[in-house]
């Protein structure tokens, strides 16, 4: 009989929590997961659905702080497994209290063991050669993202939609070479968040720094200043984007 979906996962947690030595020793030999296309799209949609596994509840929603918190580790090249150790380790600890005052409710909660796992994994792995991934979409769909996006500003940002819509006339020359093209696209967002920033009025800047503030209260004694800055920066550019009606230009958003 075909194990359920839910079976899966639950193997694949007890995998997770309980791994094999091996485990350590293979990521350490492979090539960093085919070092940027394996890992690169699937972080997201894997460390979400990790925290909800572990969590024990699918319909759970990551707030705008943990979506920033994720691409915070992303850009900071904290390997998944890193992230994926650091949760259940996170979840461990909290089940092995013996008062337990409330749920956990954000991957905050799981920052100080994620840096855990992420130092002791740079401490042990081993620079391996790059091997060849498959892109994991074809030319059409890279083409059309990158012209909906091209289209989607507005007056004022000509300019980067004209670079766009180079990039997308371009498409199967930057096929071959994505982590060169997610790199410019960084470069395309990161002018958009400065006009967008110009636009916004200190009100509306400032009430989106009360909301952040809100949000990282209670997390702030469990992280270093370096993580509150990087989460810091990329919530007030998500929210920035998102206030300003811009899409964002990333390959993580080509889903």
């Amino acid at each position: 009989m075909r194990k359920t979906r839910a079976a899966r996962r639950r193997g694949i947690l007890k995998e997770r929590l309980d791994p094999p030595r091996t485990l350590m020793e293979n990521h350490a030999a492979s090539p960093q997961e085919s070092d940027w296309l394996v890992n690169y799209f699937n972080y997201f949609t894997e460390i979400e659905e990790h925290f909800q596994l572990v969590r024990g509840t699918s319909l759970f929603l990551l707030s705008p702080l943990d979506w920033a918190l994720i691409e915070s580790w992303k850009n900071s090249g904290v390997p998944l497994e890193a992230v994926l150790r650091g949760i259940d380790a996170a979840f461990e600890k909290w089940r092995g209290r013996k008062v337990k005052t409330q749920m956990v409710n954000s991957l905050a909660f799981c920052a100080q063991a994620v840096l855990a796992e992420a130092q002791v994994m740079a401490g042990s792995e081993r620079p391996a050669a790059r091997r060849e991934a498959a892109a994991p979409f074809s030319q059409d769909e890279l083409r059309d993202y990158l012209r909906r996006n091209a289209a989607a500003l507005g007056h004022g940002y000509e300019e980067i939609a004209a670079a766009l819509e180079r990039l997308a006339a371009e498409v199967e020359q930057h096929l071959s070479d994505l982590e060169e093209l997610e790199r410019r696209l960084t470069v395309l967002e990161e002018k958009a968040i400065a006009t967008a920033r110009t636009r916004l009025s200190e009100e509306a800047l400032l009430e989106s720094r009360r909301e952040l503030d809100r949000q990282l209260r209670p997390y702030r004694g469990k992280m270093t200043a370096e993580q509150l800055a990087m989460i810091e920066k990329q919530y007030l550019e998500r929210h920035l984007l998102e206030k300003s009606g811009l899409p964002r230009l990333s390959l993580f958003y080509l889903r």
